[in-house]
């Protein structure tokens, strides 16, 4: 259960990176599906223990914008990708996704970044593609960066992750601010 101090923090930690997001992201890093900013509390184990935005982040007329408010249980699919990195360390309590594009990708090795790649086309039959991707990644240390090519019906992605959402996002704007004449 989540006390209303904790609660509050989260929320209000989440909805300011979510508004950095919208006056500073470059809409071209949102993929097709979406982006989601997430932000756990301490010891989370479901989704339900995650923030995130309702609805997602889209690009609405060539600008970023976000769908709904900031709520726990307001995404399931990033949440799972930071509740499986918490497992392997309990401070990584954010998570984010980008568009994934070979020259970003190369931005972000250039950029020091560490980054883990999988493939999906490696993923055993019966488990989760982001618990088990994100949990071979983070075996010896939680990567900066999460990054897979896609394969049939599933979009390439890239997922940052950090201990909070203002630096997933201060990522996610620096990023931004070195793609401004980049093709990707």
């Amino acid at each position: 259960m989540i006390d209303g101090d904790e609660k509050t923090c989260i929320l209000n930690a989440l909805a300011y990176a979510v508004s950095e997001l919208k006056e500073k992201m470059d809409p071209r890093l949102i993929p097709e599906v979406g982006s989601n900013i997430v932000y756990a509390r301490k010891g989370a184990r479901s989704p339900a223990d995650v923030a995130g935005v309702e609805g997602r982040i889209v690009t609405l007329r060539k600008s970023v914008h976000p769908v709904g408010g900031c709520a726990f249980g307001a995404s399931d699919h990033i949440a799972r990708i930071v509740l499986t990195a918490m497992r392997f360390d309990p401070e990584i309590r954010s998570a984010a996704n980008i568009r994934f594009s070979e020259p970003l990708a190369a931005l972000l090795e250039e950029m020091s970044f560490t980054v883990c790649w999988f493939d999906r086309e490696h993923e055993p039959p019966g488990i989760q593609t982001m618990d088990w991707g994100v949990a071979s990644c983070c075996k010896e240390e939680v990567p900066d960066m999460i990054i897979d090519r896609g394969a049939v019906g599933k979009e390439p992605m890239i997922r940052i992750l950090g201990p909070d959402p203002s630096s997933v996002t201060n990522t996610i704007i620096m990023l931004s601010s070195r793609i401004t004449i980049m093709e990707i």
